[in-house]
C-alpha cells in the first residue's frame, strides 16, 4: 500500500493524520476550543502523565535497589524490564479487547488496577515479590497505552487529532519526568518505599479524576473477538508494506531510550561526578524538552512530510548520545536533552504514520506498535547492562548508537518507499 510521504490536508481520508476515524458527520466529532476539548486533553494528559510515572518511577532508584537486595546493575534493570515487557504482551490483548467493550472501560480499569499494583510493591520485601508487582503493573498499564491513541482518532476532529496526539505524548514525556523526579528525590530524603508509595497514591487520584471527566466515546463501533477475525487483522497488518517497519522503527527508538536512563544514573552516581540520588532524579527534567517537541513534531510533519521529521529526530537523538561521552556534567545535560526532544518528536511521528496506513482494526494496530515498542524497552533497557559491565559509558554508546543506526536505515527505508 503506497502512499506518499509528504503531508496532505488533514480533510482528505486517504491519509489522516494519526488513525482513520469513521465516515460520520464531521460536526459530530469535539473540535479544538470547546469544553469536550479540554475535558479530553485533560484527561488524556494525566493519563499519559500517570502511566509513565508508575512505569519509569523505578529507573532513578536502580542502583538503590542494587544495593539493598544485592543484585547487579543488569539484574535491577529487570524491574523496568519485566515492567516494559508485560505491558509488551499486554498490548496484544488489551487493543482488540477494547475494540470490543470500549475505549474509556478499559482505560479507567487499567489505570486503577496500575495505581493499586504500585502501592502493593512498596510493601514487598523480597525481589521476587518487587518483579511480580512490577510485572502486574506493566500488565495493567497496557490497557491505557493501548487505547489513548485509538480513543483520540475517534473522538477529536481530523483537523487537530496531530496536535492532540502532541499533547498526549507530551504527558507521556511529563510522565516520565515526573516519576523519575519524584522517586530519586524522595529516595535521597526519605526510602525508596515512600518513593513508590506517593507515585501510586498519585496514580490513583489520575485514575479517578480521569474516570470522572473523561467524555463517554460516540464514535466507537465494538468490534469482533473471535479468533480468526484477529488472526486475519494480525496477517493483513503483518503483510503491508509500511507497518512493519514502523514497528521495527518503534523497538529500536524506544530500546535507545530506555538503555540511556537505565544507565545514566550509574555513571552520574559513581566518580568523578559523585552526584547524589536526589541530582540525579532532578536530570529528568530533561524529559521537558519532549513536552515541546511531540506537538512540535505533530506541527512540521503538516509542513515537511512524516520522513523527513523521523529522519531528523533520529539524528537529534544520535548527536546527544554522542554529546554524552563528554566527562562534564554540564555537556551530559545538554546530550540528554538533545536525546529526549529527538526521541519524543520520533515518536510522535512514528505513531501517527502507524495510523496513516492502518485500515481497519485500529485498536490491534496501534497495540501491535507498542508491543514492539516496549519490547524494544524489555530487550534493550537489560542487554545494555552487558556493555556496561564490560565497557562502561563507551559500551553504552556504542550500543545505543548501532540502534540508532539502524533506526536511521528503516526511516530511510520507509522514504524511499513513499508510504
Amino acid at each position: 500500500m503506497n502512499h506518499s510521504s509528504q503531508a496532505v490536508t488533514l480533510t482528505q481520508p486517504a491519509e489522516p493524520s494519526v488513525f482513520p476515524v469513521p465516515l460520520e458527520d464531521p460536526a459530530h466529532f469535539i473540535r479544538r476550543g470547546t469544553p469536550q476539548f479540554m475535558q479530553v486533553t485533560l484527561a488524556l494528559f494525566s493519563a499519559g502523565l500517570a502511566t509513565f510515572a508508575l512505569l519509569y518511577c523505578i529507573q532513578p532508584i536502580l542502583p538503590v535497589l542494587s544495593q539493598q537486595f544485592a543484585v547487579s546493575p543488569a539484574a535491577s534493570s529487570i524491574s523496568l524490564s519485566i515492567a516494559t515487557g508485560f505491558m509488551a504482551l499486554g498490548l496484544l490483548f488489551t487493543g482488540p479487547l477494547s475494540d470490543r467493550v470500549g475505549r474509556k472501560s478499559v482505560m479507567v480499569s487499567s489505570l486503577l488496577l496500575a495505581a493499586l499494583f504500585t502501592l502493593l510493591s512498596a510493601m514487598m520485601h523480597s525481589w521476587h515479590g518487587i518483579l511480580l508487582m512490577r510485572a502486574l503493573t506493566g500488565l495493567a498499564l497496557s490497557g491505557v497505552a493501548a487505547v489513548g491513541m485509538t480513543y483520540l482518532s475517534e473522538e477529536i476532529h481530523p483537523s487537530v487529532v496531530a496536535f492532540s496526539m502532541g499533547l498526549y505524548i507530551s504527558g507521556n514525556s511529563i510522565g516520565g519526568m515526573s516519576g523519575r523526579l519524584i522517586s530519586g528525590v524522595i529516595t535521597d530524603f526519605s526510602s525508596w518505599r515512600m518513593a513508590v508509595a506517593v507515585i501510586g497514591c498519585g496514580a490513583l487520584a489520575s485514575a479517578l479524576m480521569f474516570w470522572k471527566i473523561l467524555p463517554p466515546s460516540r464514535h466507537f463501533h465494538p468490534a469482533s473477538l473471535r479468533p480468526r477475525s484477529l488472526l486475519i487483522n494480525f496477517r493483513l497488518h503483518l503483510r503491508d508494506s509500511g507497518l512493519p517497519l514502523l514497528f521495527i522503527e518503534g523497538f529500536l527508538l524506544m530500546g535507545a531510550f530506555v538503555t540511556l536512563f537505565n544507565y545514566i544514573g550509574y555513571r552520574l552516581l559513581a566518580a568523578p561526578f559523585s552526584l547524589n540520588q536526589a541530582t540525579v532524579g532532578l536530570l529528568s527534567v530533561v524529559y521537558l524538552t519532549g513536552s515541546w517537541s511531540s506537538p512540535k513534531a505533530g506541527a512540521m510533519t503538516n509542513k515537511y512530510g512524516r520522513a523527513p521529521v523521523l529522519l531528523f529526530s533520529v539524528v537529534l537523538m544520535l548527536t546527544g548520545m554522542l554529546v554524552t561521552l563528554f566527562n562534564n556534567i554540564w555537556p551530559i545535560l545538554a546530550g540528554m536533552m538533545l536525546f529526549a526532544a529527538g526521541f519524543f518528536a520520533a515518536h510522535t511521528v512514528a505513531s501517527g504514520w502507524i495510523g496513516a496506513l492502518a485500515r481497519r482494526a485500529r485498536g490491534q494496530a496501534s497495540s501491535l506498535y507498542l508491543f514492539s515498542y516496549y519490547l524494544g524497552s524489555s530487550v534493550a533497557g537489560t542487554a545494555g547492562g552487558m556493555f556496561w559491565h564490560d565497557y562502561g559509558w563507551a559500551g553504552i554508546t556504542l550500543f545505543i548508537s548501532l540502534l540508532l543506526i539502524l533506526a536511521l536505515l528503516t526511516g530511510l527505508r520507509l522514504s524511499t518507499r513513499q508510504l
